[in-house]
């Protein structure tokens, strides 16, 4: 949806993954493979935020506070003093919203028989989880994975999932399973919760 405001997914692409990652500056390189976008690609679109003033470049002496690399290197960091970017930020993150709608929708309808259906870790903000989706009931996991892979290229981001059977759910909370407690623990949306958990 937004790359057709933006006129290109890879432009769309970087601005997700500097508002997700705005703590450091990434070289071009690093932002082609993080991305899967050829090198060109990401410096022909680099330029055009930079003029933009959403993005900017950092020298690489100033690059050093963060990591050690080379001098030679062009940097590139979110400009978090644009008169654009809380604008922008804003406008990202009600499209994600409605893109985590149609991912939630899309699950419930084909999934299979939820019993349990929770998001958290990346949908929640939360990074300490080693999961950001868990599905319990009668599920179908080729038809998830399918969801899943369809999401993450919109997404921007990996989706972490874990499905359990019914029984493996309540073994695991007897046994006060670290994994489950954790993901209970954690921010979370219940999708849907027939434990009442």
């Amino acid at each position: 949806m937004l790359e057709h405001l933006f006129g290109s997914k890879t432009r769309l692409k970087l601005l997700r993954f500097f508002f997700r990652h705005s703590d450091r500056p990434y070289f071009v390189r690093e932002l082609a493979r993080e991305l899967g976008v050829q090198v060109n690609a990401i410096r022909r679109e680099l330029e055009l935020l930079v003029l933009a003033t959403l993005i900017k470049e950092v020298a690489a002496g100033e690059k050093s506070n963060y990591e050690h690399g080379s001098n030679l290197r062009k940097y590139y960091i979110l400009n978090e003093d644009s008169l654009l970017t809380p604008e922008l930020q804003a406008l990202l993150l009600k499209a994600q919203l409605l893109g985590e709608q149609k991912f939630i929708n899309e699950v419930k309808d084909r999934a299979g028989e939820i019993k349990l259906f929770l998001l958290t870790g990346q949908f929640t903000g939360d990074t300490r989880t080693n999961s950001d989706l868990l599905l319990v009931g009668e599920i179908k996991e080729r038809v998830v994975d399918k969801i899943v892979t369809e999401y993450e290229k919109e997404f921007g981001f990996e989706i972490r999932y874990t499905i359990m059977s019914e029984k493996e759910l309540l073994d695991r909370r007897r046994m006060m399973d670290k994994f489950l407690y954790a993901l209970f623990e954690a921010n979370n949306v219940k999708v849907i919760d027939k434990f009442n958990i």
